[in-house]
Parts: C-alpha cells; sequence; structure tokens
C-alpha cells in the first residue's frame, strides 16, 4: 500500500515539475481515436516512458504520450492512448495515470473508446454516450487491500457516469444536430474478437455495445469521487445471425471517420463545461 503512494507521489512531483499543476479536465483516448490531442494548444508532450511508473502502449494506433494545454477553453491533461488487460498489464498499471490525473487535480474525466455494436439500432458510425456498464473482466483494479486515502474499500457504482455530464453532452449534440444514442457498454477481455454465441450472450444481458477497455478507468474514478463521461464510437456492427469478419485496419478506419463528429463534440462539450 505505502509503495503506491509512494509511485504516485513520485509521478506527481515529476509531471508538477513539468509545470503541470492544475489541469481542469483528464482526457483517455481510444483506439483509432486519438487525434483530438491535435486540437490542444500551449501544448505539452511528454512520452509515457520517460513518465515515472507508466507503462508503454504497445497497441497500434496507439501513439503512447501525456499531453497537455488549452481544449476547449480548459486546462487539459490528454492520455494520447490507454492501456489494456489484454496487452498484459496489471490493473494497476491500467489505471495508475487515472489515479495521477486525479491527484493533480482534474475535477472531470472524459473517456472515449472504439466499440462493436450489439443493438441492431445503434449502427456503424454512430457515437454513443455510456449510460451504464457491465464488467466480464477478469480481474478489478480495487483488488487487495484498500487505500482509504484514495477512496473507500465498497464504493458505491449505482451511478458510474455522472448523470449530469451525460445530459450537457446529449444537449449540447442535439444543438449541433449531430445523432448521438446512449446506452449500455460491456467489457471483455480481449484481443480477439467474439464469436456469433458471444455476441448473443452479450446482447442478452443487456448490452448496447462491447469493447476492451474503459471500466477498469471508470471503477477507479469512480473510487476517487470523480465524475466521469464516457463515449463509443461504434466501429462495427455485432449482429450474430449476419456476422461479418472485419480486421482492425476496418475499425480503425471507421473509428478515424467518426471522429471528426467526436472531436467537435468533445470541443464544444468542454467550452460549455
Amino acid at each position: 500500500m505505502s509503495d503506491v503512494i509512494e509511485e504516485l507521489d513520485e509521478t506527481v512531483r515529476f509531471l508538477q515539475s513539468y509545470g503541470i499543476k492544475t489541469p481542469q479536465i483528464g482526457i483517455i483516448l481510444g483506439t483509432g481515436l486519438g487525434n483530438l490531442a491535435d486540437k490542444i494548444t500551449s501544448r505539452q508532450e511528454i512520452p509515457y516512458a520517460q513518465i515515472p511508473h507508466f507503462v508503454s502502449s504497445t497497441v497500434e494506433h496507439h501513439q503512447g504520450k501525456l499531453i497537455t494545454g488549452i481544449l476547449g477553453g480548459k486546462k487539459v491533461i490528454a492520455m494520447q492512448g490507454r492501456y489494456h488487460l489484454y496487452e498484459g498489464y496489471s490493473m494497476h498499471q491500467i489505471t495508475f495515470p487515472v489515479r495521477v490525473m486525479k491527484l493533480l487535480g482534474i475535477q472531470q474525466l472524459l473517456i472515449s473508446n472504439a466499440a462493436g455494436s450489439l443493438n441492431p439500432a445503434i449502427k456503424k458510425g454512430s457515437l454513443m454516450v455510456i449510460d451504464d456498464h457491465i464488467n466480464l473482466q477478469p480481474l478489478n483494479p480495487l483488488t487487495g487491500n484498500n487505500i482509504d486515502i484514495l477512496g473507500p474499500r465498497f464504493p458505491d457504482m449505482s451511478r458510474p457516469y455522472d448523470p449530469w455530464l451525460i445530459e450537457k453532452m446529449e444537449k449540447i449534440a442535439a444543438g449541433m444536430n449531430l445523432p448521438l444514442r446512449k446506452g449500455v457498454y460491456v467489457a471483455v477481455h480481449g484481443p480477439n474478437l467474439e464469436t456469433r454465441a458471444e455476441y448473443r450472450f452479450l446482447k442478452m444481458i443487456g448490452a448496447d455495445a462491447v469493447g476492451m477497455s474503459t471500466v477498469p478507468e471508470v471503477i477507479v474514478a469512480n473510487h476517487m469521487s470523480l465524475p466521469v463521461l464516457a463515449m463509443s464510437v461504434i466501429t462495427d456492427e455485432c449482429d450474430p445471425d449476419n456476422l461479418q469478419s472485419i480486421n482492425i485496419e476496418e475499425i480503425i478506419m471507421t473509428a478515424a471517420k467518426a471522429e471528426v463528429h467526436l472531436t467537435s463534440l468533445f470541443e464544444k462539450f468542454l467550452i460549455e463545461l
């Protein structure tokens, strides 16, 4: 437990030595969604490899940089590339940056990811704000001795995604005439995509979209009483009765097309936050 606190303190002090002291908003950018970081002005980039206790992102299209600056008139700190359980990292490593950003002072956390649709009404290329989640990943970032100064032993998860932030995003999307769906995200281990039988199961238990990230970070954010807004870019349709094979290149292409709208939404959201 003391080792975790020491690691957090060391990382926070390192980033503060770069002048990163009072960011307002934390951002985690998912697969194929890293270009929002290019909109950040007065920017400073630090590769993960240079940051104490950060690990390197091994996924293609995840650049592995921490970027600070101004976006939508707010001081932001953004992860251009995230970590996944399937990369072989521990839950502590995956969620460590969230704890660091919170200790640096962020007031809200915005997360994006690429996901497959399990709901026939949510088509490829759509944007979905996450209203709730189902955790099917085999590990939990809060396993082990609780660190009381970070949060409670049994954190409430009745509203893991902040209702006020969701409502605000929905109003902004409506004002921009951008269709925005709302649904339940289910997190699986990966890295393989799912079978037809698995898609049927995930749909049956109430999920609208499936992915391999986000939930660990959201659990830790809730543990630290950090409000979260999470958005999925729907990159493929997972209809088990008409399932088509798909590869990562197609997923990245679809994410890139939808990212234009996601970037506009995030910018407008930050301006009005």
